[in-house]
């Protein structure tokens, strides 16, 4: 895995924790040589991930709508812009220049773009890893909703299966990485 999408809040949380793994993570991935995909901001833990690559020597990548950067929410010391006209081609873009999907806690946009990466992999549009770091159990009850979708037969098993689960980044990453080596079986929406 050469380039991973991060997934996560515009704003920090209630709990340190989060912006201390969130810099953490965008450091962990520079270490490895391995490119972070994120949505642009200078805002959130999206901040704090891509300081924590930048400061470590890491590539970082922003994807951002050019609305969201008239309203000056774009970090200006990124590797590499890439400036779409809307939300649907940020996320395409991201998506397609991504090998794997980590989501980090966040709120409605995280959790969008999250299940949509997901959907799009149970549709076999690509067959890249997606990972959930669950941080201080932040997302027990998003996985508690994803389990009660099981049960009550609105989603296969299997396809829950897909979502490599961890609370140690390490673990994670391994997991991530023993999918990566699959070949997509589909093609990328435009």
């Amino acid at each position: 895995m050469q380039s991973v999408c991060i997934y996560c809040g515009s704003s920090k949380g209630n709990n340190p924790i989060y912006s201390k793994i969130a810099r953490e993570t965008g450091a962990y991935f520079a270490a490895r040589n391995i490119k972070i995909v994120y949505g642009a901001g200078k805002v959130g833990l999206m901040q704090e991930v891509a300081d924590g690559a930048l400061e470590t020597g890491g590539e970082v990548i922003g994807v951002i709508p050019e609305f969201l950067k008239k309203w000056e929410v774009c970090h200006e010391g990124l590797t590499d812009l890439h400036v779409f006209e809307t939300m649907h081609q940020r996320k395409s873009f991201m998506a397609e220049i991504s090998e794997g999907f980590l989501a980090l806690p966040g709120g409605f946009g995280t959790l969008d773009e999250l299940f949509e990466i997901l959907t799009w992999k149970q549709l076999h549009l690509h067959n890249k890893p997606v990972g959930i770091l669950n941080v201080s159990g932040y997302f027990d009850h998003a996985l508690r909703q994803v389990n009660h979708m099981v049960d009550e037969g609105f989603l296969k098993a299997e396809n829950r299966d897909m979502i490599h689960l961890d609370t140690d980044l390490d673990s994670l990453v391994e997991k991530m990485l023993q999918n990566s080596a699959i070949p997509s079986q589909g093609k990328w929406i435009k």
